[in-house]
């Protein structure tokens, strides 16, 4: 699949679950599903292309880094936590490069929730 065609999917994905947000009864749970189906993908995506994967040109940088940013809306949105995200993809790739883990990506580039 071309990169436009993945991230043609997480736009479509993104979407749909914004379209259809509820507070969810488990923010948890709903947190982590946004993580694995977006927030993680998006990350990796971006980290292939920059590795010696398929070339990423400006324009679809862009909307990948967007759409990283409404995944991320959406996971702090299952804390209750109406946010504006404009992070760098490029940083959420650093911090999983650090962590090794996309939900610390979440949690650390919005600080939601707090750390226990």
């Amino acid at each position: 699949m071309s990169v436009a065609a993945r991230i043609d999917e997480l736009e479509r994905e993104v979407a749909r679950e914004r379209d259809g947000f509820e507070p969810p009864a488990d923010p948890d749970s709903r947190a982590t599903e946004y993580v694995r189906e977006g927030v993680g993908p998006a990350v990796v995506l971006f980290a292939d292309c920059r590795t010696g994967g398929p070339d990423l040109p400006s324009a679809e940088r862009e909307r990948l880094e967007a759409v990283f940013n409404e995944w991320l809306e959406l996971y702090a949105l299952c804390y209750g936590v109406e946010m504006d995200c404009s992070f760098a993809i490029r940083t959420g790739a650093e911090v999983l490069v650090d962590t090794h883990s996309a939900r610390d990506v979440a949690q650390l580039l919005t600080t939601v929730p707090d750390r226990r």
